[in-house]
């Protein structure tokens, strides 16, 4: 896990990670079910006991009305790629980061080996984060986890008006990230009260497309 961070309550982190060896962590929507449900179960006070139950379960829904307790992270966005996931994420107590990753990592891994018959580590080492210091660097988190399913396609300033149609239907319709969450208003995992962030930042196609460009050519230095 992430030892060498402190992260404050009322900071906001990006936290990321991927298989080992680049190796695909979701295979099916079996897992990435399984890890949205460890977002929500693992995110809270009570002690839960996560089994191979929950990848079996008919409805999968009903997991989201388990007593989880009081949340430890406020969780502002998320987007699951099939070798790597990212998270928006704010503490909301004292080690509430490495106590939430440490069971949405070990309850994944622990389940992916399990059902995939192997043994050793999934993940490649300790989570990597990034702190999100100016607001502008936030919304550009929101807009890259949102645009991630169709980011390395090309440059989104040079798309001509019917690619750019295709990509912002693909992302809207993507199902493993938070933006199906914002779109519908229906909030699962996500709380986006501690993020400072207006909806239309997060919601809108363009919005999101130029959040992005305009902190790209700020960090490179293009006019």
């Amino acid at each position: 896990m992430e030892r060498k961070t402190i992260f404050e309550i009322g900071e906001f982190y990006h936290l990321f990670n991927r298989g080992v060896e680049k190796r695909i962590i979701f295979k099916n929507a079996a897992d990435y079910k399984r890890f949205l449900v460890l977002l929500y179960i693992c995110n809270g006070t009570a002690q839960i006991h996560i089994s191979n139950e929950i990848g079996q379960r008919k409805n999968i829904e009903d997991l989201f009305n388990e007593d989880r307790g009081k949340p430890i992270v406020g969780i502002g966005a998320y987007c699951l790629m099939p070798n790597h996931f990212h998270l928006l994420i704010t503490p909301l107590i004292k080690d509430g980061i490495s106590k939430f990753m440490l069971k949405v990592q070990t309850g994944y891994s622990m389940y992916f080996n399990i059902k995939n018959e192997r043994v050793g580590s999934l993940f490649q080492g300790p989570f990597r984060s990034q702190h999100i210091d100016n607001d502008r660097f936030l919304r550009y988190i929101f807009a890259y986890l949102h645009l991630n399913p169709k980011l390395k396609k090309e440059a989104w300033s040079l798309l001509p008006k019917r690619m750019s149609t295709e990509i912002k239907k693909t992302i809207a319709q993507y199902p493993y990230s938070s933006l199906q969450e914002y779109l519908s208003g229906i909030y699962k995992i996500v709380n986006p009260k501690p993020f400072p962030v207006e909806k239309s930042h997060i919601c809108d196609y363009q919005t999101m497309v130029d959040d992005f460009i305009k902190f790209e050519q700020e960090v490179k230095g293009n006019p």
